[in-house]
């Protein structure tokens, strides 16, 4: 009986023992929410989940004021004043726009109109009556009609050319109202892939943007779309098209990691092997992603998309403490790769951040080891 009552006292130890010997070793366990070794992102003051901003990928209060007095009033002029004091080459000014415009799309979408509805987005189209020669508000409407084809309309039907052959167009008129602007034609290659430009428009295009603002991160990273597998190009060709830019990249631009992103479109879609995230090619692509984030201006409206990504890598490569560093910079916003091709971004990036916090602690850290 002695020798029973002395297994059971072992048995019982052990599981009070295993989850710190677990932990010990660096072995992350899925636990029930509340369990006492349960990670807790909200002791490193992330954000909670419903609260994540799914719009942005990085934080901007000059445009979210406007957004909000632009929705709440609809009145476009906030938009208009704001687009018109942010420079053309400035990465933000497209990141702005495509904010207008999924604004106004997103408004059409929840309030479509009928007889006694005023469809949503009103402001928009106020804006392109009263001011039809205001490159801004030119570039927006052309944005807004990607985005509406895309959401829409699927690629390859008679509906969605209509609305890309109009959004070309519209592409064209924000091109000539703003001849030094680079976003008309960083829209466009959007419309490239979607109506499937032969290979030597599409390098037309491509020059165009070249000669007005030779290291735009944003067309980089749309153009990449064109050369994947799954469009108009194969993996070589992606991969190729993003080491060459990285390898042409000044110091302190970010475009030495369009590797990554080029990584991420040709993902597999089910991948078995553990260490698949710690092979030679992606360790590369994330090796050269974190040098672009240390090098990048610290206000670089780009960096948020690069860090996302990251940390989506980190996670998966099993390096806890970098993905936490990206944490620390980006945790609030979510509106980016690769948690806006979720239905839910905010679940998403709020699955990575656990996993992340969980594989830290596991491995030894705490609040206390991160850098303020």
């Amino acid at each position: 009986m002695a020798i029973l009552w002395l297994l059971m006292a072992l048995l019982m130890l052990s599981f009070v023992l295993l989850p710190v010997m677990r932990r010990r070793r660096g072995v992350i366990r899925q636990v029930l929410p509340g369990h006492p070794d349960a990670a807790d992102p909200a002791a490193y003051g992330f954000v909670r989940q419903e609260e994540l901003d799914v719009r942005l990928p990085g934080p901007d209060q000059d445009l979210l004021a406007v957004l909000e007095l632009v929705q709440r009033t609809q009145d476009y002029r906030a938009a208009a004043q704001l687009l018109a004091g942010t420079g053309a080459e400035d990465e933000l000014r497209w990141q702005r726009v495509q904010a207008f415009a999924g604004a106004a799309s997103l408004e059409l979408r929840q309030r479509p109109g009928g007889i006694h509805e005023t469809p949503g987005g009103q402001w928009l189209r106020v804006w392109r009556a009263e001011q039809p020669k205001d490159a801004g508000g030119a570039a927006v409407h052309a944005e807004f009609l990607v985005q509406q084809a895309w959401r829409t309309a699927t690629p390859g039907t008679e509906d969605f050319r209509i609305i890309m052959e109009e959004a070309r167009e519209a592409c064209a008129q924000a091109a000539l109202l703003a001849p030094g602007d680079p976003v008309p034609y960083v829209m466009e290659l959007s419309i490239a892939r979607g109506l499937a430009y032969p290979r030597a428009e599409f390098e037309q295009l491509w020059l165009k943007i070249i000669d007005r603002a030779p290291q735009h991160m944003g067309a980089h990273l749309a153009a990449l779309h064109y050369w994947c597998e799954k469009w108009h190009g194969s993996r070589e060709q992606a991969y190729s098209f993003a080491e060459a830019a990285a390898a042409r990249a000044p110091e302190g631009s970010l475009l030495a990691a369009l590797p990554l992103f080029a990584v991420f479109e040709h993902l597999p879609e089910v991948t078995t092997v553990r260490s698949f995230f710690q092979s030679e090619v992606i360790t590369k692509a994330i090796h050269g992603a974190l040098h672009a984030v240390h090098s990048a201006r610290p206000d670089d409206p780009t960096l948020p998309h690069v860090r996302h990504l990251l940390l989506f890598f980190l996670v998966r490569a099993e390096r806890w403490a970098e993905a936490m560093e990206q944490l620390i910079h980006i945790d609030g916003h979510v509106g980016a790769l690769p948690w806006t091709l979720s239905t839910d971004p905010a679940a998403e990036f709020a699955v990575a951040r656990a996993l992340a916090v969980a594989g830290y602690e596991a491995n030894g850290g705490s609040p206390a080891g991160l850098p303020g």
